[in-house]
């Protein structure tokens, strides 16, 4: 590894981060734009319980924001920040190795 290489402890803490299926589904999600909370329940089917989670845990980790209007019902909308932004090109390329390392179709494996 030379100096200007991360170490593998930045890409262990880096994956520590964003690396559960979860994560990735909402991150991946979000590249599109802010979006309510069930506006991405309904898009990553993901249950509220486990929405809920990640959306917290990404906060915590500085990926995502929330912002919340007024309203009846209050409205509840969440997007990436620029930290979270930063990681599209990261996807792209994971996206680009999969496709020519992985077997099967990755995007639909049941097919």
């Amino acid at each position: 590894m030379t100096e200007n290489q991360p170490g593998p402890c930045s890409i262990v803490k880096s994956f520590e981060i964003v690396g559960s299926k979860w994560k990735l589904i909402v991150l991946n999600d979000l590249q599109s734009g802010e979006k309510r909370f069930n506006q991405i329940k309904r898009s990553t089917e993901a249950s509220s319980r486990t929405l809920s989670r990640v959306l917290q845990n990404l906060r915590e980790e500085g990926l995502v924001e929330k912002r919340m209007e007024d309203g009846s019902p209050v409205a509840t909308f969440y997007s990436l920040t620029d930290s979270g932004t930063a990681l599209y090109p990261v996807f792209e390329e994971i996206e680009a190795w999969a496709d020519d390392w992985l077997e099967g179709d990755v995007k639909n494996p049941e097919a």
